[in-house]
């Protein structure tokens, strides 16, 4: 089985301009396939900026078909690269803080949209996703789909996992003083779910959003493979299925659990 070169795209963006970060994901895309990337990932709300508000939202989201994302599909067809990017869809009334794979050819591959809503701001503008697990084949691998705040429940993570996850794409917007969550609890995810993550921040000040940046991609043997810093940067590393294979013929979680004591899990509200 091949290794999947992947590439993650850490950037600030431009705010409130759609056609300003297709132009920034077309220069993208160009650099990796030019580095023998299959996927590109992007961050939370890539296509749109994060901090646009309420009223941004509402102006800026389209359906999953609209012109950006024909105009995404045909950055992915022209460079020969899957892309996963983040934007606001507008269906049936609803808008949702959405995630999006096309595939090198520009045919849609999946269509994520966030169940965990974070905050005041994405409470208000949001209306959650419901359905835990999206997935799609890239290659030899099976590639699934979270966004930011969604891999912090682990209850999420392992439903990936226990459906086939290989490699989950996870788009952020994670912020100071947060950066706890992308050093350490993205390679624990890895680990105990037995899969890669790459998680794909935005970086700068948006607004009154302190973006911290530090993507990663990190393995099932917890290593982290790729770390980015705190600005702009365009990452490349590989997902490699035979340590996939191996890792989990070492690792004993996913067959050591027991089910049937975990059934009080679905059933508790904490308030």
């Amino acid at each position: 089985m091949s290794p999947l070169r992947t590439a993650l795209l850490q950037n600030s963006g431009h705010p409130g301009d759609p056609a300003g970060n297709l132009k920034v994901l077309d220069e993208a895309a160009a650099g990796a396939a030019a580095d023998g990337a299959g996927l590109l990932v992007t961050a939370e709300m890539f296509l749109t900026g994060y901090a646009i508000g309420d009223r941004g939202v509402r102006e800026l989201a389209e359906p999953a078909d609209g012109p950006s994302g024909r105009a995404v599909a045909e950055i992915a067809a022209t460079h020969g690269l899957a892309i996963l990017y983040g934007y606001p869809e507008s269906h049936a009334g609803a808008v949702y803080n959405s995630a999006r794979l096309v595939g090198a050819d520009g045919a849609e591959l999946a269509n994520y949209r966030k169940s965990h809503l974070y905050g005041c701001f994405e409470r208000a503008s949001f209306t959650p996703g419901e359905t835990p697990v999206v997935q799609a084949t890239i290659g030899e691998l099976t590639v699934g789909i979270l966004i930011c705040y969604d891999v912090e429940f682990p209850e999420n993570v392992r439903a990936h996992a226990l459906a086939g996850t290989d490699l989950l794409l996870v788009p952020t917007a994670q912020m100071h003083p947060f950066e706890f969550v992308a050093e350490s609890v993205i390679p624990v995810r890895a680990f105990e779910s037995q899969m890669y993550i790459a998680y794909v921040n935005r970086s700068g000040v948006e607004g009154e959003f302190d973006f911290v940046g530090l993507s990663c991609l990190a393995g099932p043997d917890g290593a982290t493979c790729l770390r980015a810093g705190r600005g702009e940067e365009l990452l490349l590393g590989d997902v490699a299925p035979k340590l996939l294979t191996t890792s989990r013929r070492i690792n004993p979680y996913l067959r050591d659990r027991r089910p049937g004591l975990y059934s009080s899990l679905s059933g508790s509200d904490f308030s």
